[in-house]
């Protein structure tokens, strides 16, 4: 099952075929009561979508008795702001239809891996970005989610700097006006959701100061974050089951979700 972000073509569409139609792949959960819910971004440098950053964290997120969506945002040739739009599409179109699942309006956050991660991170911050969105009854919902959880993320783009997903997403010579807009560690405000973070201290493709000085921002800004740096573990880990002292950032996101109230 799948659900289009946008029934009719989507903002600045290319074609007609599936990587032209951004949809959620729900995994809801039966609850009569209202729960939350986390929208799901997986990593791939803007050029693909990463499987085992998907399936497996949405069902993982089930057994929190948390409803999960698998967002299928647009990449390369896609470049911004198509995947932000994409993002904030997908947490206004749950917003939208909560009642429907049963799900809290209050409590929709957004999760990232990777590049997956600083699409997370920008949604987090420039949820009132609205150019290209298309002012229907869906975007009168608010694409703020309550919620961030980052994992190994891409942050700057003028620090610590993954060039693959810098120049997937905005291009090889892009100005440096708009690689400082979409560093995430730039845009932190008082109204900016409570962070989870992860990453690891050998991360040999995505520095780990790009968790750094996001946490530092934060704590400038005195925004309620949680920060993890495990000693060793490669990139792209996912839930790290291979990785038993990696793999416990899912029991410490569990404990972090529940003083959120998730």
């Amino acid at each position: 099952m799948t659900i289009l972000l946008w029934e009719k073509e989507a903002p600045h569409a290319k074609g007609e075929t599936a990587e032209d139609r951004p949809h959620l792949i729900p995994y809801i959960v039966n609850e009569n009561e209202n729960h939350a819910a986390v929208v799901i971004c997986p990593g791939g440098g803007y050029v693909r979508r990463a499987d085992h950053e998907g399936e497996p964290i949405a069902k993982w997120l089930n057994s929190l008795g948390i409803s999960a969506f698998i967002l299928h945002y647009r990449v390369a040739p896609y470049k911004h702001p198509v995947p932000l739009i994409d993002a904030q599409r997908a947490i206004s179109l749950v917003r939208y239809r909560a009642d429907e699942w049963n799900i809290d309006k209050n409590r929709i956050g957004i999760l990232g891996f990777s590049a997956g991660g600083h699409l997370a991170s920008t949604a987090a911050t420039l949820y009132d970005f609205h150019n290209g969105r298309s002012k229907d009854k869906i975007d009168k919902e608010s694409s703020r989610p309550n919620i961030a959880i980052l994992c190994y993320p891409v942050i700057s783009f003028s620090r610590f700097i993954h060039e693959g997903s810098m120049n997937n997403l905005i291009g090889d010579h892009a100005e440096q006006t708009l690689r400082e807009y979409l560093s995430s560690e730039n845009n932190i405000s008082e109204s900016t959701p409570p962070v989870f973070m992860w990453h690891t201290a050998d991360d040999a493709s995505v520095p780990v100061g790009n968790a750094l000085v996001f946490a530092d921002a934060l704590s400038e800004k005195k925004i309620p974050f949680e920060l993890h740096i495990f000693q060793s573990g490669r990139h792209g880990l996912g839930l790290a089951m291979d990785e038993p002292d990696v793999a416990s950032w899912t029991m410490t996101c569990e404990t972090w979700l529940r003083k959120q109230g998730f």
